[in-house]
């Protein structure tokens, strides 16, 4: 995959608060109510860290979406805008040996075409 040079990805200093509840929306299909709302505390007080792209996507063992992706053109438009982004939402599963993207699937899958060793900002718990 060519890297494509558009700089520096630029990434929000927090997640946007919409991202909970999409987040917990998703989490609710895999745990009870009583955990999603740990789990979603959790990911409020955790620290932004980073992850280069490919990494996460061979811990969360999921496929890349294409470009043909409305929400994935979406997010490579604000990339070539230089607009941030939203920091990823990321649950570790050590049962199953992964990583569940809460929320942000799409920012990451537009941020891997242009570069798979970028820097992707997250809170993980």
């Amino acid at each position: 995959m060519a890297k494509i040079n558009v700089g520096e990805i630029a990434w929000l200093n927090d997640v946007e608060e919409h991202n909970y509840p999409a987040a917990a929306s998703y989490l609710g299909i895999l745990h009870p109510e009583d955990k999603v709302a740990k789990i979603i505390a959790g990911l409020r007080n955790a620290d932004i860290v980073q992850f280069k792209a490919k990494d996460i996507f061979r811990a969360s063992q999921l496929s890349l979406l294409g470009v043909s992706n409305l929400h994935v053109e979406k997010d490579r438009e604000k990339i070539l805008k230089g607009k941030s982004l939203s920091p990823l939402l990321l649950l570790r599963d050590p049962q199953n040996g992964k990583v569940v993207i809460a929320d942000g699937y799409h920012r990451l899958c537009a941020v891997y075409e242009f570069n798979e060793d970028a820097l992707i900002h997250c809170k993980i718990v």
